[in-house]
């Protein structure tokens, strides 16, 4: 790894302190966030790092080692919108935390990353909260770290233009060590549990695949449970948001719905139940029961979501014909990105052997393989 401290030296001048939030890895919990259902990740130990110094001018300059590629802007006045996408999550949450009266200053800023971008492990939130920590730090103050966690999401929606859920930030900025975080995203509060289970593990396998369409076709499911929870809420004004309606509810009322609207509805539906379930198995020790769940989790998401993608059904499949392999499921937004599998830990290796041959014998390419562990949130490095 570069060190980003001396990346910053070289492009700037001057000596920074440095910052770094993590990635994320969602045991289960897939497009339940934003109807205000139940999540569950851990911060995995793959971080973003931001090297910083604050600027008197209230100007952000910005280097991405990463990307080769430099942007700057001012902490207010006109958007320009010739800069590059990656600098709208920068600018976007230092302009969300001002706003939102937390104080920020103008930086220069050096970025780097090991979190997989567009593999559906929360690189742009790791970006977000690493950045707004950065800035609230150099300014000489502090936030909450759910305030944080709530900018971030706001400048994905009002300036990346992606309509995400509270899941990716939270977890970046309030990860647990050792824990997954089973997080109600109505009320916002959380509650730990073991990430991990005893003699099994989670191998995380990334497809490298990126689909255009996967940021406009994230928009349109969202649109679509709010479709469904509009007409389920004129016969029952409990219903705000699916996560206030049971598997059975869902069933009863069928045929209210269009048939597209209510698959999408069974999928967060379910996907609700399945949370709660797994949270349950993890904090018993019970592997059966947490890759049930995940297994039907990705049919749910191939099937009623249909946010799969073929690269990823061979990934699932090929890990469930390893010996040792409990569960497997894709992660993140879908139509590409990463699959995840629980594993027995003498198991990984073939695993691993077993996901690179199908892949190379489909696609012609390798996956990358990612063994991690749930790491803390947010933090000056």
């Amino acid at each position: 790894m570069h060190d980003i401290a001396s990346v910053f030296a070289a492009e700037f001048g001057r000596e920074p302190r440095v910052f770094s939030a993590p990635g994320r890895v969602n045991w289960i919990g897939e497009h339940t966030d934003y109807n205000d259902g139940f999540v569950l990740p851990f911060a995995m130990d793959r971080r973003t790092r931001v090297a910083a110094a604050p600027r008197e001018d209230g100007r952000l300059r910005v280097f991405s080692h990463d990307l080769g590629e430099r942007a700057a802007a001012a902490l207010d006045g006109p958007l320009d919108h010739r800069l590059p996408h990656w600098m709208e999550y920068v600018l976007g949450v230092a302009r969300v935390l001002a706003a939102r009266g937390h104080p920020v200053c103008g930086a220069d800023l050096a970025v780097r990353t090991d979190v997989p971008i567009g593999a559906g492990l929360g690189s742009s939130a790791a970006l977000e909260v690493a950045v707004g920590y950065a800035l609230l730090a150099l300014a000489g103050t502090s936030a909450p770290r759910l305030d944080l966690a709530l900018a971030a999401q706001a400048a994905e929606h009002e300036y990346a233009g992606t309509r995400c859920g509270i899941m990716d930030p939270y977890v970046a900025a309030l990860g647990r060590e050792g824990h997954a975080l089973l997080i109600d995203c109505r009320s916002l509060e959380a509650t730990a549990a073991p990430a991990e289970l005893g003699g099994a593990t989670l191998v995380v396998c990334n497809s490298w695949v990126k689909h255009d369409l996967a940021a406009s076709i994230y928009n349109d499911r969202r649109a679509e449970c709010e479709r469904g929870v509009t007409l389920l809420a004129r016969g029952d004004e409990r219903v705000r948001a699916l996560r206030d309606v049971s598997p059975a509810e869902l069933e009863a009322r069928r045929g209210e719905l269009p048939e597209v609207t209510y698959r999408r509805c069974r999928h967060v539906v379910h996907e609700n139940a399945r949370t709660l379930a797994v949270a349950a198995a993890l904090r018993v020790g019970d592997v059966a029961e947490v890759g049930r769940h995940l297994l039907a989790s990705h049919a749910s998401l191939r099937d009623d979501y249909e946010v799969s993608a073929p690269e990823l059904d061979l990934l699932v499949e090929a890990a469930m014909a390893v010996p040792g392999v409990h569960g497997a499921r894709l992660i993140g937004r879908g139509l590409g990105g990463c699959t995840i599998a629980l594993v027995d830990r003498a198991a990984v290796p073939g695993l691993t052997g077993a996901l690179a041959a199908a892949f190379r014998g489909r696609f012609g390419r390798s996956p990358e393989i990612i063994e991690t562990r749930a790491a803390g949130g947010v933090r000056e490095d």
